[in-house]
């Protein structure tokens, strides 16, 4: 079996969005900068993105998805990427964890919706085989897989932006995660840092 694993960049201050997060500004105000690193430079929500990842940004984007065979996400980062144009980005099973699972979009959207975290897990395990799951956005989807058990590692990306609002991490969190550091890089962009969770 592979392992669970989750990603999310945030601010110095510990935000993983801007105030205002909303459709078309999924990164809320100023939160543009937390992905400077995913499209190689500054971009705006006014300008579609053209750029992408380079050198180590890019590595480290390659080499997280290598082995991911399914994804789950929330509904609140389903509905703020606009549901991605409708469109399953990668070409794996996509979970998406909502209480509105009436709303479930066609199939060859390549997503589904599923009602509770221990159901979308387990199809996602069952999806991957042996290879890994990945648990993205938001942070409340990321909070509840950590808080039950389900995540082996952890990668925070730092990015040098201070928000001063929006949406944190860890808000909510008991602090009952106990991490391990497994390795820190740096780019030009931000720092990545990734943690083994101690079960």
């Amino acid at each position: 079996m592979g392992k669970v694993v989750a990603g999310i960049t945030m601010s110095l201050d510990g935000y993983i969005t801007g105030p205002d997060d909303r459709p078309g500004r999924g990164l809320g105000t100023g939160g543009e900068r937390l992905h400077y690193w995913v499209f190689g430079g500054p971009w705006s929500y006014d300008e579609e993105p053209r750029g992408e990842a380079t050198g180590l940004d890019k590595r480290f984007l390659e080499e997280a998805m290598s082995n991911v065979r399914a994804v789950v996400g929330g509904r609140g980062t389903y509905d703020a990427a606009g549901a991605w144009g409708g469109h399953n980005p990668w070409d794996i099973p996509f979970f998406i964890l909502t209480h509105r699972t009436q709303d479930q979009p066609p199939e060859e959207s390549g997503f589904e919706f599923v009602g509770d975290l221990d159901t979308a897990m387990h199809a996602a395990r069952a999806a991957a085989g042996d290879k890994d799951v990945s648990v993205m956005g938001g942070a409340d989807t990321i909070r509840q897989a950590l808080a039950a058990g389900y995540v082996d590692e952890l990668t925070v990306i730092v990015a040098p932006v201070v928000l001063g609002a929006g949406k944190r991490l860890f808000d909510g969190s008991e602090g009952d995660v106990e991490l391990e550091q497994v390795s820190a890089a740096q780019s030009d962009f931000v720092t990545f840092l990734t943690y083994r969770v101690v079960h």
